[in-house]
């Protein structure tokens, strides 16, 4: 079969599946039910679980039964997690947040042409006690099975990772330093000028972390003019390219590839 059979035949075979599963004339019936007041409801409830969406939409009569596959399907389907929180830092928009933000930003809108003058924009992010686990052997996803792991793993310690991404070229590259501090902070960008000594010198974006912001670290960047520091504001590393692609990989590489390769 080639692959527009393929794509069809898959295609056919899962909306078969939810025909048979769930009537698709409730699913927008369900979909209005979950955004109706829980004062309303009387229902003292501040998360909403799968269950308590399925048990709830029968109770209301919107269908005469519910499985939570079928609830997780629909809210899959319309993108809307009632389940799922997450955190953030509100920025204090000030004029220090002005000041830390247009520095950042005039280097990644400048990029190219301070390439060309001999100049490279590098962000730098951190991670931490980052587990390494090995898993062995892990089988790839195939059409009609998704990846299988082993359950067991070994445990090999923790392991500080520390990245530069070059924002010209996308590229990144690691070092694994054995404390997270000042003192192995600053073997390591010795280290990274000592790789591109054919530059006049970089814009380092870093946030204000301890090591970053250490008097060791700090003394190191005044003796210097290589180094051009740029520090994101408080509550604003997402102003920091590195931690958002860090952030990527430590959710969908780091966890997936062998020990081997993660390290």
């Amino acid at each position: 079969m080639n692959r527009a059979g393929l794509k069809v035949y898959y295609r056919t075979r899962c909306a078969r599946a939810i025909q048979w599963r769930f009537p698709p004339c409730s699913a927008p019936k369900s979909c209005n039910w979950r955004v109706w007041s829980r004062e309303l409801k009387g229902l003292h409830i501040t998360h909403w679980t799968s269950q308590d969406l399925a048990r709830q939409a029968v109770a209301e009569g919107i269908v005469p039964q519910l499985s939570t596959c079928s609830v997780r399907r629909i809210l899959r389907e319309i993108d809307l997690q009632p389940h799922r929180t997450r955190y953030w830092k509100t920025a204090r928009l000030d004029a220090r947040f002005k000041q830390r933000a247009e520095k950042i930003l005039w280097c990644y809108a400048n990029a190219g042409r301070l390439l060309r003058s001999g100049l490279w924009v590098v962000c730098v992010d951190e991670m931490p006690n980052l587990q390494a686990i090995e898993r062995e052997p892990i089988r790839r996803a195939i059409p009609s099975s998704i990846e299988q792991q082993e359950f067991e793993y070994v445990r090999h310690g923790t392991v500080n990772v520390l990245l530069f991404l070059i924002v010209h070229s996308g590229r990144m590259e690691a070092t694994c330093p054995a404390y997270k501090d000042a003192d192995h902070y600053i073997p390591a960008l010795h280290q990274v000028r000592q790789h591109l000594r054919h530059l006049r010198g970089v814009f380092l974006i870093q946030e204000g972390d301890p090591s970053h912001t250490a008097a060791a670290t700090e003394h190191y960047f005044q003796q210097q003019s290589w180094w051009r520091p740029r520090f994101t504001p408080v509550h604003a590393s997402w102003l920091n390219q590195a931690e958002l692609l860090n952030r990527h990989h430590r959710q969908d590489a780091y966890t997936a590839m062998p020990l081997a390769s993660t390290i």
